[in-house]
């Protein structure tokens, strides 16, 4: 895919540039050839006048001399004959034909003739004895000056343009292949068996929705794997009472043979029961820790549990406000425990302010870290520090000892922390700072101090709007 942006830029992108650049080309000569010839134009005008005054040959000389622009013998003067026994008058040098001359002064009109190195503009004018015909030589170099220079100018703009599409084509295929490269991979991580793998939601819309789709797939793969492997854990432990009446049985079956052989299998049976039960652990317990790994979706988890409470918060006349969760948010917690921290930190709404008040959960996701807010209109808490010790109750009205704690070891767990403030709601602020990457971002980096008075800024700019 990437090859074909590319291929598909470079195409497109050369079409228009030899669209553009080649009638540019020839405009630019074009262009040249005009102006070379409107000099020999202007050089032939300043002779017009004299000849137009005189015909003398000495001051027709001295006109020629002064309308020499460049390199001299360039300019030329046909005077016709003055006189039944007059002659003609050559001045200055004369390279055309004089056929072209006299064509020149019989068609009255100025004309081109080609000689030697160049061409000759030939400029009649009228004198009193006739006709006269002014000669202006135009050499080749003076046709084409300049022309080389642009066409390279133009030449290295369409080379620029297209490098620069071909670049710019390279990085859109890589941001669409990338994310699929990865999703491809983790499916491949997946079928061997790999529960804890996951993809970040990035890059195109669509990638961006497979990605969330897979994301979902692989949670449900270990709830269902969970499942599994709780009901085989369960029904091994039912057999076990059903083993324990075979083996007392089997024990009153005296010495005999039989009897050996059914205390034997009873006690084989029993070994493979306990064998059974173990693995179930194990694996129930591997399927937690990736799981936790893996993750889950931040914004999920809050709209579900806000689903829950706010049938409670509509009972109380409690406002509630969402922001944030629109949009999926992958946090490195389990889904369990991200919804056990937000039932503690929603419940101590609950039980800490009076009905009536209001509050809202905000979800800020940022490159290194995500922050959800929860904030109440309520009293507020008197002692913060107090309120996150464990089992601490006597931080005043608000307090909530061993649920914050609860919330700060998640916290913690990801490289993260727990602060409480004073929210724009003119409560409680409790600010859950998770930690994405391995570096463990922490809110005392520069980055953190940024994003956290970026967050103020928002915070007290919706305060005022009212929003």
């Amino acid at each position: 895919m990437r090859w074909a942006l590319v291929k598909v830029a470079l195409a497109v992108t050369t079409m228009v540039v030899v669209a553009f650049a080649v009638p540019l080309g020839l405009v630019v000569k074009e262009l040249a050839r005009d102006r070379a010839y409107s000099n020999a134009e202007r050089q032939a005008a300043t002779i017009g006048p004299v000849l137009a005054i005189t015909t003398d040959r000495p001051q027709l000389e001295r006109a020629v001399a002064s309308a020499e622009t460049g390199p001299g013998g360039r300019i030329g003067v046909h005077v016709p004959a003055s006189g039944k026994n007059g002659k003609p008058a050559e001045i200055g040098s004369r390279r055309a034909a004089q056929k072209d001359v006299e064509a020149a002064a019989e068609l009255g009109r100025a004309s081109i003739s080609p000689v030697t190195g160049g061409s000759s503009l030939l400029q009649p004018t009228a004198v009193a004895s006739g006709i006269a015909v002014v000669e202006v030589f135009v050499p080749d170099a003076a046709l084409t000056n300049g022309v080389t220079t642009s066409w390279v100018v133009l030449a290295g703009v369409g080379l620029a343009l297209i490098i620069g599409s071909v670049a710019v084509a390279d990085r859109l295929g890589t941001r669409m292949v990338r994310p699929a490269e990865r999703l491809a991979g983790a499916a491949h991580d997946l079928g061997k068996g790999r529960l804890g793998v996951r993809v970040p939601e990035d890059g195109p819309k669509e990638l961006r929705s497979a990605a969330s789709a897979f994301n979902s797939m692989a949670d449900q793969v270990v709830q269902l794997l969970a499942n599994e492997r709780e009901l085989a854990a369960d029904l091994s432990h039912r057999l076990r009472t059903p083993l324990t009446v075979l083996r007392l049985n089997a024990a009153s079956l005296g010495d005999t043979p039989a009897a050996e052989q059914t205390r034997a299998a009873v006690e084989q049976l029993e070994r493979e029961v306990d064998q059974i039960i173990r693995t179930a652990r194990e694996q129930k317990a591997q399927t937690r820790q990736a799981a936790a790994a893996a993750g889950c979706d931040a914004a999920e988890v809050i709209r579900e549990r806000m689903g829950f409470w706010s049938a409670l918060a509509e009972d109380e006349g409690r406002t509630v406000r969402i922001a944030g969760a629109d949009r999926p948010v992958r946090v490195p917690v389990a889904r369990p425990e991200l919804a056990a921290t937000l039932d503690a930190m929603l419940g101590n709404v609950f039980r800490h302010t009076p009905e009536g008040t209001a509050f809202a959960v905000d979800v800020h996701n940022a490159e290194e870290a995500v922050i959800v807010l929860v904030s109440d209109a309520g009293p507020g808490i008197a002692d913060p520090d107090a309120a996150l010790r464990r089992g601490h109750g006597g931080g005043g009205d608000g307090s909530t000892g061993l649920g914050l704690d609860i919330v700060r070891r998640l916290a913690e767990s990801t490289g993260g922390d727990v602060r409480i403030g004073r929210s724009v709601l003119g409560g409680t602020e409790v600010r859950v700072w998770l930690a994405l990457d391995d570096r463990r971002a922490r809110p005392g980096t520069r980055r953190g101090h940024r994003l956290r008075r970026t967050l103020g800024g928002r915070r007290r700019r919706n305060a005022r709007t009212g929003s």
